[in-house]
């Protein structure tokens, strides 16, 4: 768990996620193929969201922010892709800076949350499990709109 391997980590999910929704633009933002689901910006504005959130729970004496109403709400307010992607850009950003700036913490475990055990690490590796479910989710909205997504583990 060096700092080394949590960046790199940090980069893949974020180049993986980018391939995944490429094809999806601004005139896509406020599609869902449903009631009641996120939209396209919206996916996009909670993965980034999540990804604070892990990190800032990691790093955090108080642990997880459990006000998940408050982040609802927030993650509802996003209308435009681009905003909801220049989001995701500034939290991995964040998340790299965080692991940069403190790369001993990864390492050490967690206390006791009804979140996640194990060493703080785990809170990176699980961004990607997160990101990889809401990317899933927007190629089959891309698929819904008539696009083919990329496949994300290779450059096109």
């Amino acid at each position: 768990m060096t700092r080394d391997i949590l960046i790199h980590e940090l980069n893949s999910i974020e180049e993986f996620f980018n391939r995944s929704t490429r094809p999806l633009t601004e005139e896509h933002s406020n599609y869902k193929p449903h009631a009641g689901l996120y939209t396209v910006a919206q996916q996009v504005a909670h993965a980034a969201k999540t990804v604070e959130w892990l990190v800032d729970g990691a790093l955090s004496p108080s642990g997880f922010d459990m006000n998940f109403e408050e982040h609802i709400a927030e993650t509802m307010t996003f209308t435009s892709l681009e905003a909801a992607r220049a989001r995701l850009k500034s939290a991995f950003e964040h998340a790299r800076k965080a692991v940069t700036d403190n790369p001993d913490v990864w390492k050490t475990a967690f206390p006791e949350n009804p979140i996640m055990g194990g060493p703080k690490a785990n809170a990176i590796y699980a961004c990607t499990d997160h990101t990889a479910h809401h990317r899933g989710a927007l190629t089959v909205y891309s698929r819904l709109l008539g696009l083919v997504p990329p496949m994300p583990y290779m450059e096109m």
